[in-house]
């Protein structure tokens, strides 16, 4: 080598190479599905079969389910259509024509309003409790008051009982306290309830009547055995939802109470509950009951529907919950003692919110759960999606669609408990409970 070329060589780079996109084959869909679905021999072959058996369902499904006999009349009309365009169907007529009782069971049409308008506002009271920071949190007295708005738009009546109901929440909670300040916050809290059922049970109903007399403020009254389809369900599984969780949490606390009467009341009335099938009570609700009413009460069906469907999940939530609490380390509970919290204090900044973060999926399973089993009541007369469902089929146009209403019945129940699935996702991942 010369001295020249020797002085002239570098060995340290002074400029740098264009960047270069990466290879057509690693990036996109092609990239995604060399890495996904074409990695190997193997994963080619699996790739290759699972088309076919898609290729071999969508085949089959996708006629069926575009069938061309949404005008029909009857299932015999729908045959005759399905005959004509050469493939088989099915008879969607059925849902076209019968899709608003599905909804809302038989409800005076005249009066849909009252459901859709609850239903809407159901809605809006939610979205501050569920998407709280992303909405006016103003709309938290909205979702104060919706409680005793959303009966009275579906059953109708005066406005005074609604009145008359958030009158007693009110007269606790001054009870609470006041007695709260004068001794302890227990006697406060059960001075609260006690003072509340008795302005429930005895005083609200003549005070209710006498207003009304003085100024008849009512809506028309609809009975509760035209409440049907999907109104009836979402109405059960809404109030359970919203009653079993504060009841669930009162009885999580209960049965890990230092007070032995509480904790084995608590532990008692979870065992049975969960002892018992769902069924079982919808019977007693419905049938028994009345039994041991004094003659002539008349206590609303779906009342004693709501009343033990709120029991069955709050037993179960209950446990929920104090799974929860058990999985918290005893040195939260040594902290919150440490900062001076008295117990309920303890419990409302410290303990249960780490409680209800850790419990978030079980809480949204039990959810699930008891919105399926409100189709429980049709065995006892109401006529939800189910129940409309066999009643539908009684009829000589539609005896023998099957398939048509129970995946539509599917259909709608899937929408919903997804829908609950996919917000517990998101609240696990706005409140990172989930490990990194």
């Amino acid at each position: 080598m010369s001295d020249a070329h020797a002085h002239t060589a570098a060995y340290t780079r002074d400029t740098m190479l264009p960047q270069q996109d990466p290879p057509a084959t690693s990036i996109g869909a092609i990239g995604w599905m060399r890495a996904n679905l074409f990695s190997g021999w193997f994963n080619s072959i699996l790739t290759v079969l699972s088309l076919g058996l898609i290729y071999a369902i969508l085949s089959h499904a996708l006629p069926w389910f575009y069938s061309p006999t949404w005008n029909a009349s009857s299932l015999s009309d729908c045959r005759e259509i399905i005959a004509e365009a050469g493939y088989g169907g099915a008879c969607w007529a059925v849902i076209n024509e019968r899709w608003i009782q599905f909804m809302f069971g038989f409800y005076p049409p005249e009066l849909y309003w009252r459901p859709i308008a609850a239903f809407i506002l159901l809605g809006v009271a939610l979205a501050p409790i569920l998407f709280a920071g992303s909405v006016p949190g103003r709309l938290i007295w909205f979702s104060a008051v919706y409680p005793f708005l959303f009966p009275w738009l579906l059953w109708g009546g005066t406005i005074w009982a609604p009145l008359a109901a958030a009158a007693g929440f009110v007269i606790g909670f001054f009870a609470y306290r006041a007695v709260s300040a004068a001794s302890s916050e227990l006697l406060g809290i059960l001075a609260g309830v006690v003072l509340a059922l008795i302005w429930w049970l005895v005083l609200s109903g003549p005070v209710v009547d006498a207003l009304q007399g003085i100024a008849p403020l009512a809506i028309e009254t609809v009975e509760s055995r035209k409440f049907g389809g999907f109104m009836l369900s979402i109405t059960i599984g809404v109030v359970a939802i919203a009653c079993s969780l504060p009841l669930g949490i009162v009885l999580a606390l209960g049965r890990q109470s230092d007070l032995m009467i509480v904790k084995y009341l608590c532990v008692g009335f979870i065992e049975f509950i969960r002892g018992v099938p769902l069924i079982t009570l919808l019977f007693v609700a419905s049938s028994l009951l009345n039994i041991f009413m004094p003659p002539g009460t008349n206590f609303d069906i779906i009342l004693r529907v709501l009343i033990m469907v709120t029991l069955f999940a709050a037993a179960y939530m209950a446990e929920v919950i104090r799974g929860g609490l058990a999985a918290l380390p005893k040195g939260q509970y040594e902290g919150a003692d440490s900062l001076g919290l008295n117990y309920w204090q303890s419990q409302r900044l410290i303990i249960m919110p780490q409680a209800l973060k850790i419990s978030i999926p079980g809480i949204v399973g039990t959810f699930i759960g008891v919105f399926k089993d409100t189709t429980l009541v049709s065995i006892i007369g109401l006529l939800d999606p189910l129940g409309l469902s066999t009643a539908i089929r009684a009829d000589s146009n539609w005896n023998g669609i099957v398939w048509e209403l129970y995946g539509f019945i599917a259909l709608i129940f899937f929408v919903l408990c997804f829908s609950m699935s996919r917000y517990s996702m998101y609240l696990e991942r706005k409140l990172r409970t989930g490990h990194r």
